[in-house]
């Protein structure tokens, strides 16, 4: 098995070191969304006790289908796998649509300060919804077949607001909160839940969808 760094965060001077975030070369999507969600994290700066001695394995499980990964952390490298091939210190069992939702009580083994660490590294604050349009549209640019456009309309307290991206003649448009865009375009939420739920709308071709979905799971799953 070969790893593949996907995220490294620098500190200040002042401050903890850097952090590496690695995963598998031929990733599973849970080993993929995980990875993808610490780097947002630890880029943010959102977590602080990864690099202060924090040491332990957390076998994450989805709480509806049988994926599970297992992330180990020692020495300010945080390491993703597939499967839980060891006795975990901690097992978390989580919704994997719903932002990494805790589902029942963590089974702590040892140290609890490591699951409340996994848990806030597995949740990172999201993104200003404009932020988070703009650097999906950059990554949405490559995959073959995406609009020319993005229309991105968001439902606020003080109204509707809009933000266009790109340029061209052919256009998609899609409607939502400002958390909902946010969780889509930044790769926290899966686009064909969010449209099942009716979280958002959408206007634009079936084709166009069907690419959308395609640079959605790029996003997400950082590919």
């Amino acid at each position: 098995m070969t790893e593949t760094t996907i995220g490294y965060a620098t500190r200040g001077p002042s401050e903890v070191g850097g952090i590496d975030i690695r995963i598998e070369d031929d990733a599973s999507p849970i080993v993929r969304l995980i990875g993808r969600t610490i780097a947002d994290a630890v880029r943010a700066n959102h977590v602080d006790s990864v690099s202060e001695g924090l040491a332990g394995t957390v076998a994450v499980r989805s709480h509806d289908t049988p994926q599970a990964a297992t992330i180990s952390l020692s020495n300010g490298v945080i390491t993703v796998s597939s499967g839980v091939f060891v006795e975990p210190d901690v097992t978390l069992t989580v919704d994997l649509n719903a932002r990494f939702t805790q589902v029942g009580t963590p089974v702590v083994a040892a140290d609890g300060d490591l699951a409340a660490t996994v848990l806030a590294l597995l949740s990172p604050r999201l993104p200003d919804w404009r932020v988070a349009a703009e650097t999906f549209w950059a990554a949405a640019r490559s995959v073959p077949g995406i609009p020319d456009v993005l229309v991105a309309m968001a439902e606020g307290p003080d109204g509707l607001a809009e933000l266009v991206v790109g340029e061209g003649d052919t256009q998609y448009v899609i409607v939502g909160t400002q958390e909902g865009l946010a969780g889509i375009f930044s790769g926290a939420d899966d686009l064909i839940v969010a449209l099942s739920t009716g979280q958002i709308g959408v206007r634009g071709t079936l084709s166009q969808l069907s690419v959308l979905i395609g640079a959605s799971w790029k996003v997400r799953y950082d590919v």
